[in-house]
């Protein structure tokens, strides 16, 4: 039997079973990694069958990320009165109840329909990230915490990666009509090219919903280690409020998932009109450069083992800045390039802000976890300013707006090295 400590929270279990338990928590990661990099596919395909501009086809973001800023702490009480598990399966039917609800919507074809599936997808994702993120943080030693949170995150990135080539593959057409080609079309001919290309979600969300609901019925029977809560010396007195680094984290973890939103989430358009590609082959450019995200987890959690996680996280803030800047000032092919690269260097931000943000919350680890979790609303707000600011000018201007979000993150991480640099002299 194995007892690890982690603040305020203690795991019991034999060694098969965390393994099994950590396999298990680790698939949830996939799983919201996959719907939340649909996103990108979502954005240009309804801005296509639902004629809409690009600020309103942001609105994809909005839906999603409101959802996971409106459920975390909701989420947090449920697990809180139940159990882990039963949050866990409770969101894996809300994220496949959102699912089922595509086909409806894409018969419809009514843009608010669309949104309400995605919100109710959010809210189950808000669920499983609430509970995956702080559990499989307990579900080992202390010390390997922050290493154990990014190798799973790396199979987020595994999904993310994926997605964009299945949603290419599947979802998008290929054939985007300009307005004069509209104008030469009668309604019906119109009506038929619109309701052809709704339809094309119909497939791929059915097959999400159905793999969710696998999985929820498989964690229903498995039995996952109970986390119960014991005294502890870290006991953390007042307001949760008050923990400045947390407050800190909140806001960088608000401008990072905003900044990851925006860069990937116009992708497609920004290579269309910045590199003249169709929007096939910018899926399959953006496949490859969140191919470099699933790598750049698994790079960066090897890294953290050598390198300090908060030294680690503002020099890939500074290399995000540049080549964002980058993006904005070349032409031809370099700016998607660039954009690329972005993608390797976002890699390890979340969980890492997400781990240094609740170190030593003790008694008040839960609380901190839904509020970082709370902090992914960013997401909802920053691609709506993207998408105005590309509607007032272009879309290559409007890659500002990730640059200056990654000026919070660094920021962040210069506090969080500051406060290790002071405890290693201390221990001098």
């Amino acid at each position: 039997m194995i007892v690890y400590i982690q603040d305020q929270y203690t795991v019991a279990m034999p060694g098969n079973k965390r393994s099994a338990a950590i396999i298990l928590i680790t698939a949830l990661f996939f799983l919201w990694g996959f719907a939340l990099n649909l996103n990108p596919i979502l954005i240009p395909h309804l801005k296509k069958a639902c004629q809409l501009t690009d600020t309103q086809s942001a609105l994809v973001d909005s839906a999603l990320y409101i959802a996971y800023f409106l459920l975390a702490i909701p989420a947090g009480k449920f697990m809180k009165k139940y159990s882990f598990k039963s949050g866990i399966i409770f969101g894996l039917i809300l994220f496949a109840g959102g699912a089922f609800l595509f086909y409806p919507a894409s018969i419809s074809r009514i843009y608010s329909f669309f949104l309400g599936a995605i919100f109710i997808m959010g809210c189950g994702m808000a669920f499983l990230e609430t509970a995956a993120n702080p559990y499989i943080i307990v579900l080992g030693d202390p010390d390997t915490a922050t290493q154990r949170i990014n190798f799973a995150q790396s199979f987020n990135g595994l999904a993310a990666s994926i997605a964009p080539l299945v949603g290419g593959l599947f979802i998008l057409s290929g054939k985007t009509l300009s307005s004069d080609q509209k104008s030469f079309m009668s309604p019906a001919q119109l009506n038929e090219y619109l309701n052809h290309e709704a339809a094309a979600v119909q497939l791929p969300y059915l097959v999400i919903g159905l793999v969710v609901l696998s999985v929820a019925v498989m964690i229903y029977r498995t039995k996952l280690p109970e986390i119960t809560n014991v005294d502890s010396s870290l006991e953390i007195e007042g307001s949760i409020y008050k923990e400045k680094n947390l407050m800190f984290g909140v806001l960088a973890q608000f401008f990072y998932v905003g900044a990851q939103a925006c860069v990937s989430s116009f992708f497609i358009r920004f290579s269309g009109k910045v590199a003249a590609m169709g929007e096939k082959s910018a899926a399959f450019y953006l496949f490859i450069a969140l191919m470099g995200f699933m790598v750049g987890r698994f790079v960066g959690t090897a890294l953290i083992r050598f390198f300090s996680a908060a030294k680690l996280l503002a020099i890939y803030s500074i290399i995000n800045m540049s080549l964002l800047i980058l993006s904005v000032s070349l032409h031809g092919k370099f700016p998607v390039y660039a954009l690329m690269g972005v993608e390797f260097f976002m890699s390890i931000m979340f969980p890492t802000i997400f781990s240094l943000g609740i170190r030593g919350l003790g008694s008040k680890t839960k609380e901190g976890s839904s509020l970082l979790i709370m902090a992914i609303v960013g997401g909802a707000v920053f691609p709506v300013i993207m998408g105005r600011v590309s509607d007032m000018s272009s879309i290559q201007t409007a890659y500002l707006v990730p640059a200056v979000c990654f000026i919070v993150v660094l920021l962040f991480a210069l506090r969080n090295l500051n406060v290790e640099k002071l405890k290693l002299s201390m221990s001098h």
